[in-house]
């Protein structure tokens, strides 16, 4: 009887070596009135395997819900909750201005643009991936 056990091994050590999801150029738009929620963009790559974004978390807001942009009835701007942004492998994904974003509500804490707060971004495959994403003021230029 031949065993598999060799290439067992080899199928278990290459999948461990798939690149990561990742975030990067992580930031929070600071609400220009206060009370009002904040909104959270970054870009997410998800490496060699298809993953998706399923929740964000932040000690910094009582809440985060994930939202896609859309025009609605008579050219009326809208938001609608998303329960989960797809990822396909190897194609970066961003969160965005006019696209999808996070609604951070309930903010906590002192926050003023400059500084920067945690991010947790929670994958369906990868697990939690936690980042400082920066501050920016209502009326500051969008990060490049």
């Amino acid at each position: 009887m031949k065993t598999r056990w060799p290439g067992l091994m080899m199928a278990a050590m290459l999948a461990g070596c798939q690149p990561p999801t990742t975030v990067d150029d992580a930031w929070v738009r600071l609400p220009a009135v206060p009370g009002r929620p904040a909104a959270a963009y970054a870009i997410l790559s998800p490496g060699s395997s298809d993953d998706a974004l399923i929740g964000i978390t932040t000690p910094a807001a009582g809440r985060v819900e994930l939202h896609e942009s859309m025009n609605g009835h008579g050219g009326m701007a809208g938001m609608r909750p998303l329960q989960r942004l797809p990822l396909p492998r190897d194609r970066t994904a961003a969160l965005k201005p006019g696209g999808a974003h996070a609604m951070l509500f309930d903010l906590t804490g002192d926050l003023r643009a400059g500084g920067t707060i945690p991010l947790t971004f929670r994958f369906d495959r990868q697990g939690d991936v936690t980042v400082a994403a920066r501050l920016v003021g209502a009326g500051d230029p969008v990060p490049e």
